[in-house]
């Protein structure tokens, strides 16, 4: 957290399913463990605690931009082909609908319709990294939904809209994948395209004076469509730089992956 309180946005990675809490067969390499140190990191790295998170999944889709309002949310194990026991995890975290009003004026206020919805649970792209960022559960968290259609700018415009959360204690937090080709991840295929568009990434995001029209113009960034096949891993990342305003976006992760470049940002 920097002099003025001003919290940072954040874009993570959250990983392949419930990954962290995997173990690789014998002898396979612990392919997950820098992301999983990063995301432990990042607690201390901020310098301070927020009073809530506000966190955009890649998982959740909805016609409106939509809060999770619930009290406590229970998980949602929306994962497939994973060890029995990561269908039992628990994550205990409080929700924040009391900020809820808050987020739907300043939305609201840009042009964006909004919704609520009480009985969603929070899916991994949430529990799962949060359950390494705030392993206690003790920092209360406002699921807000990507809307349908993905279109980047209205993402971009989404997370203009929330930059004032900054100043009140609401750490905007977009997890999703900078590289998110499922058919590819595994296959030893698309290694040059991954390194392209991570490339391209961090210097799209890095400077605040073009950043909002380089990210609209993803597609046709190299390696672009192929990381991305369909871009709901990528519309977290468009909240949280747009709600950077002026600040700069760093590369806090970086890393391959089984030959596939995967990127976290920090912007202030």
């Amino acid at each position: 957290m920097n002099a003025n309180n001003r919290l940072p946005t954040l874009f993570i990675p959250h990983g392949g399913g419930p990954c962290f809490f995997v173990d690789p067969p014998p002898g396979q390499p612990r392919i997950w463990d820098g992301l999983g140190a990063y995301l432990r990191g990042i607690d201390a790295s901020l310098g301070g605690r927020p009073k809530a998170v506000l966190a955009i999944s890649g998982h959740w889709e909805a016609p409106r931009p939509t809060l999770n309002v619930a009290e406590k949310p229970h998980l949602l194990y929306d994962y497939y082909g994973f060890p029995e026991s990561t269908y039992s995890l628990k994550y205990p975290v409080a929700g924040a609908a009391q900020y809820a009003p808050r987020v739907r004026a300043l939305l609201e206020v840009a042009g964006f319709e909004t919704d609520i919805e009480a009985k969603r649970g929070l899916d991994h792209g949430v529990f799962v990294p949060f359950m390494l960022i705030y392993p206690r559960a003790d920092v209360p968290i406002l699921q807000l939904s990507l809307q349908h259609g993905l279109d980047a700018g209205a993402h971009l415009r989404i997370g203009m809209a929330l930059e004032p959360l900054r100043e009140q204690g609401i750490l905007i937090v977009g997890s999703g994948m900078s590289y998110h080709n499922l058919a590819a991840m595994f296959s030893g295929r698309g290694n040059e395209a991954s390194a392209a568009f991570d490339e391209w990434l961090g210097a799209a995001v890095a400077d605040p004076a073009t950043r909002e029209q380089q990210l609209q113009a993803w597609r046709q960034a190299p390696g672009g469509r192929e990381s991305h096949p369909r871009e709901e891993h990528l519309m977290p990342l468009m909240v949280a730089a747009g709600a950077a305003g002026a600040d700069r976006g760093v590369r806090t992760f970086g890393e391959a992956i089984d030959g596939k470049r995967i990127s976290g940002f920090q912007f202030g």
